[in-house]
């Protein structure tokens, strides 16, 4: 059976024949796959007035409890000014709170909300199942190998030895 990346590859083949897109078999499905997730993953978000940072942001304090905005800005590879304008409408929103640590009062702690922790227990499950269904054609073992396979891929890409 072809897919769209098959046929793209096939039509550059048609064009240039010298070019290897062998690449672009895995790449491309890869980048296709992270694409149709994201959208069904923001389709879920927006019907929680919610984009995919601020799910990523909800998701790091959940899994950490309590996080300072640099800590946040380190977990979501952002920057401070782009954790700060999340934080902002998260918190006006009832999801987060933003407290001084009391160790040091020029320390931000960031916690959710009871309002947040139930949104995230709620949000999460259906983002899981929405990638679980992805792999549902996939037995355990493949989707194991899948993951050991891309993961050297992304080792790779990352410069990670």
């Amino acid at each position: 059976m072809s897919d769209l990346v098959d046929r793209v590859r096939r039509q550059w083949l048609d064009v240039h024949p010298d070019l290897d897109t062998t690449g672009m078999a895995v790449v491309g499905r890869v980048l296709r796959l992270a694409s149709l997730i994201r959208r069904a993953t923001d389709d879920l978000l927006v019907a929680h007035d919610l984009n995919r940072a601020e799910f990523d942001v909800l998701c790091a304090l959940r899994r950490n409890e309590v996080l300072n905005p640099g800590q946040i800005s380190r977990e979501m590879l952002s920057s401070g000014a782009a954790i700060t304008k999340r934080l902002d409408r998260l918190e006006r929103l009832g999801l987060v709170s933003r407290t001084a640590s009391e160790r040091d009062r020029r320390v931000v702690q960031v916690r959710l909300t009871e309002r947040g922790t139930l949104l995230i227990d709620q949000l999460l499950p259906e983002h899981l199942e929405g990638e679980k269904a992805a792999l549902a054609k996939l037995d355990p073992g493949q989707r194991d190998e899948l993951a050991g396979l891309l993961k050297v891929m992304l080792e790779t890409v990352e410069g990670i030895t």
